[in-house]
């Protein structure tokens, strides 16, 4: 499969490779390691003169039919699937850079994100300076001779704030700097950063991607040359690598990904102008309502709201909690982009690592209730708000 074919045909085909057994469902190579059929035939692909399998933690089939469909989808030439969200974080950074290189972030981010930036990579000599990623001109003034990195989410954890891509993508090109996009917020059913000029797009397959709460993984997608020369030696080595049986579940997971998150977007929408209307809320963030401030901008970049809403009830902590604690649908969960629909207070949970001084400034407040909305009726869902919040 390939790009000539329309992105519903890919979801389901792309990447497919079938077994000598041909099987109808993708195969799941569950094993570890690989035979050759002679010691110069193993000499070969160990030198790059021949394709083949070496090892699990190098390459896999079920991988590489889960990574081939998720570049298709994300518009990119390459992927290389990794354990985790968080992993591919990490892995896209570190693969490129050393002691004495700068990096420049927006300062929302979620709360690993944050600490990966601000905690870990100081240790290695890596400067880093946060930046309020809305504003173009913190992107231009932060640059230095040793920038390498501009990072940043969009939408953002929790508060949804809209960077804009374009933009940014271009001020990093003209300086050759290396622009990584967590997409994790958006999904690549919505939102296809490469369009905009991105050159790595980070993703948790644990999201949107697998959809039900069933495995961890996570990807990098990027250009095939970044992906085989710097990208490829650094996670080999030092083993960041998905289960084949996560890989399984993440690919077949794509055949059904668009019409999922096409859905859960439509309920997002009616139940955040739902919460809009209400009394008791103080304000509602949901990048596809028309009061929402970056609204226009969204609208550019998206093609729909997504599937997350943050918004701050009225009140404090003690209000979110007893708000929290009345639903009868909704999880409460710190995970996102599930079919079930879920809640989570991001000041005690996902963002509780910022320490008081951070949030306050991203606009992380007490009050504040981040939720992900799933499959189930819309109005169910609107019912199990409306009795919480009598």
């Amino acid at each position: 499969m390939n790009k000539k074919f329309k992105l519903d045909t890919n979801l389901v085909r792309g990447g497919l490779t079938r077994s000598n057994f041909n099987e109808t469902s993708e195969a799941i190579f569950i094993n570890s390691g690989f035979v050759y059929d002679s010691a110069e035939q193993a000499e070969a692909i160990f030198k790059g003169k021949k394709s083949g399998f070496q090892y699990t933690r190098y390459a896999n089939p079920t991988i590489e039919m889960f990574e081939q469909r998720l570049a298709l989808l994300d518009g990119s030439e390459a992927c290389f699937a990794t354990a985790s969200g968080m992993a591919a974080v990490f892995g896209s950074m570190m693969c490129q850079l050393q002691a004495g290189d700068h990096v420049v972030s927006a300062s929302a981010l979620f709360g690993s994100c944050r600490y990966i930036l601000n905690d870990i990579l100081p240790k290695f000599g890596i400067e880093v300076t946060f930046v309020d990623g809305k504003n173009i001109n913190e992107w231009k003034k932060n640059i230095k001779n040793n920038t390498k990195i501009f990072f940043f989410e969009s939408p953002s954890n929790p508060c949804l704030e809209i960077i804009d891509i374009k933009q940014v993508c271009s001020i990093a090109k003209k300086n050759k700097i290396t622009t990584i996009v967590d997409n994790i917020f958006a999904s690549p059913v919505l939102q296809q950063p490469v369009k905009f000029g991105a050159d790595i797009v980070i993703y948790s397959g644990t999201k949107h991607i697998d959809g039900q709460g069933r495995a961890m993984g996570g990807a990098i997608c990027s250009t095939k040359k970044f992906k085989e020369d710097i990208l490829k030696p650094f996670l080999r080595h030092t083993g960041p690598c998905i289960s084949p049986f996560n890989a399984w579940i993440l690919l077949k997971s794509l055949e059904t990904i668009k019409i999922r998150v096409l859905a859960q977007s439509n309920n997002a929408l009616q139940i955040s102008k739902f919460l809009e209307k209400h009394k008791k809320i103080e304000e509602v963030y949901y990048p596809g309502l028309k009061s929402f401030s970056q609204y226009l901008l969204a609208k550019k970049q998206q093609s729909a709201g997504g599937t997350m809403i943050a918004f701050k009830i009225k009140g404090g902590k003690k209000e979110a909690f007893k708000f929290i604690n009345k639903l009868k649908i909704f999880d409460i969960s710190n995970n996102l982009g599930d079919a079930k629909s879920l809640i989570t207070h991001p000041t005690t949970t996902t963002h509780k690592i910022l320490g008081e001084e951070a949030r306050l400034s991203l606009g992380i407040t007490p009050n504040l209730i981040r939720l992900s909305i799933g499959l189930e009726d819309v109005n169910d869902l609107k019912e199990d708000l409306l009795y919480a919040l009598k």
